[in-house]
Formats: structure tokens, sequence, C-alpha cells
């Protein structure tokens, strides 16, 4: 599903990596966002909501929505249409809410 060569921009994917998701290994490329980069690997779900506990994904795509927000190398709530990929980088869906780090807000 990637787009490897862009009839306008040309080819545009270089710099393989590989990102995990739930533990999984998959290709990416650092020109990529993690989400482009989980839907051009099948990934459609990317969480649940709070309320209906009904699955998650893109919807945006440009940081305006909550429906991507995943946990990114152990941060909660990362908007993952906005982060790149970066090489290793640990990806799991959002499945409840977040952790209250304590220590980070000086509580």
């Amino acid at each position: 599903m990637h787009i490897n060569n862009h009839p306008i921009l040309g080819e545009r994917l270089h710099d393989p990596v590989t990102i995990y998701f739930n533990g999984n290994p998959l290709r990416a490329y650092k020109q990529q966002t993690v989400a482009a980069a989980l839907i051009a690997n099948g990934m459609k779900k990317f969480g649940e909501s709070r309320k209906l506990l009904q699955a998650r994904g893109l919807f945006c795509s440009r940081g305006r929505c909550c429906s991507c927000y995943m946990t990114v190398n152990g941060e909660d709530h990362v908007r993952t249409c906005m982060k790149m990929v970066e090489d290793e980088m640990e990806i799991f869906p959002n499945m409840g809410d977040p952790d209250v780090r304590r220590d980070s807000h000086g509580n």
C-alpha cells in the first residue's frame, strides 16, 4: 500500500526503518508519519473509544481530531498523524485512559 513513485512528487520513500506495533515488526520509512506507516501496513484499528468501545482509526490526518491517538515509545495520547516514524519505535493502541505521570506533573 506504499506509494513508491508518485506521479507528481516522484520517488519519495527512502530510508526504510523497522517499527513495532503491539510488538510486531513492520516496515516503514523515515518520511512517513506513524499513522501513514500503520495504514500502509494494513493496520486500521488504532484503539477503542472509551464510552462505546468502538474502533478508532485515522480520521482527519492533520492533527485536529483525537482518533489517531496512540502510545508511542511509552508516551500516551500521541497524535500519530503528526509524529514521524523513527527506527525501533514502539507503538501500542490506546485502549483506555492514560496513566497519570505524577512525577512529571509535580504532584
